[in-house]
C-alpha cells in the first residue's frame, strides 16, 4: 500500500467521527485525490475565504488593474500590507490599532478594503470578478462570495480541491506570482493567530498563513501541527480548514458545520500530524 493510500484510508476513517453534523474532506497528492463525505455539499467556510480572495486580488495585479505596492488602506500601507495582515488595522475595524508593519494584526476588515480597491479599479463587484476570473475557469461551479471578502465564501470540498490543485500547479497566475503569495511577508512580526494565541514570528504570506515554526518547535499548539515549515493554508471559525505543501504537491481540505472551538484544537492537530507523517512530510 502506498503512503498516499495509507493516509487517505486514515482520513476516510477519522473524518466521519468528527463531532459535527456534516463533515466532508479530501486528501490530494500529485494527481491523486481521495474524497470523504458529501464533497458536493456547500459549506460556509469563514476565513478559508481569504486565500481565495487573495488569489483574485493577485489576478488583478497581474492584469495591471492594481499594483501590489500601491497605497491602500490606512496611511502608509499598501495592498501588500492588507493581504499580509501588516497594515495595522483591526480585525473588524478599519481604524489603525498599530503603525504599519509593527505587528501582525489579523484583519478581515483589511480584506474588505483590498476587495474595494479592486472593485474601484475594475468597475466590477469583487464577487463578480472572482466568479469570472477564478471560479469559472477552474470549474468551481458551486462556489460564490456571498458575504464580506474576509469571510463570506460558500463552497464545496470538490471546488476547494480544484483551487488547491491550481495553487500547487498554477495556470491562472504566473508561478512567480504564486511563489510571492506563499512567501513570508514582513518576517519577524509578532501577532496572534485567532483561537491559538500569540506567536513571536507570526508568519503569513499573501492570503495564506505560512506555517513556519508555529506548533513545530515544542511551543504553543497550532492547527497545522507537524506539517513542514513551508506548509500554507487557512482555517475558518466555521469549523473548516485547507492546507497545502506546494513543493510536495500535497494538500488537504476539511469542511464541517460545527464552529471552531476546544473540540477542534486537539483533533485537527492529531489528524494533520498523522497525515504529515504518513505522507513523509513531517
Amino acid at each position: 500500500m502506498s503512503a498516499f493510500d495509507t493516509a487517505a484510508d486514515y482520513i476516510a476513517q477519522v473524518l466521519p467521527e468528527f463531532p459535527a453534523d456534516a463533515v466532508a474532506g479530501a486528501l490530494i497528492s500529485h494527481d491523486q485525490v481521495r474524497a470523504v463525505g458529501d464533497t458536493a455539499a456547500q459549506f460556509a467556510v469563514a476565513s478559508v475565504t481569504k486565500p481565495v480572495v487573495a488569489y483574485g486580488v493577485m489576478m488583478a495585479v497581474e492584469e495591471g488593474a492594481v499594483e501590489l505596492d500601491q497605497p491602500a488602506g490606512p496611511e502608509g500601507a499598501s495592498l501588500r500590507h492588507l493581504l499580509a495582515h501588516a497594515s495595522g488595522v483591526g480585525f473588524d475595524s478599519r481604524e489603525p490599532e498599530r503603525p504599519v508593519e509593527q505587528r501582525r494584526i489579523y484583519s478581515s476588515a483589511g480584506y474588505e478594503w483590498a476587495a474595494e480597491v479592486v472593485e474601484e479599479a475594475t468597475g466590477m463587484s469583487f464577487a463578480s470578478y472572482l466568479a469570472e476570473g477564478v471560479f469559472a475557469p477552474l470549474g468551481m461551479e458551486n462556489t460564490a462570495l456571498r458575504g464580506p471578502a474576509g469571510h463570506g465564501l460558500e463552497t464545496t470540498v470538490d471546488d476547494l480541491v480544484r483551487f488547491s490543485q491550481e495553487v500547487m500547479q498554477p495556470r491562472l497566475l504566473d508561478p512567480s506570482t504564486l511563489a510571492e503569495m506563499v512567501r513570508v511577508q514582513f518576517a519577524g512580526l509578532r501577532g496572534i493567530v485567532p483561537g491559538y494565541g500569540p506567536f513571536g514570528d507570526n508568519t503569513w504570506g499573501l492570503g495564506f498563513e505560512v506555517h513556519g515554526s508555529k506548533g513545530r518547535d515544542g511551543g504553543r499548539e497550532h492547527w497545522m501541527s507537524k506539517l513542514p515549515a513551508d506548509a500554507v493554508g487557512h482555517f475558518g471559525m466555521s469549523g473548516t480548514y485547507l492546507w497545502m505543501v506546494p513543493e510536495a504537491q500535497a494538500a488537504m481540505v476539511m469542511l464541517s458545520n460545527r464552529d471552531f472551538g476546544d473540540w477542534a484544537k486537539p483533533l485537527w492537530a492529531e489528524v494533520n500530524a498523522r497525515v504529515a507523517r504518513e505522507l513523509g512530510l513531517a
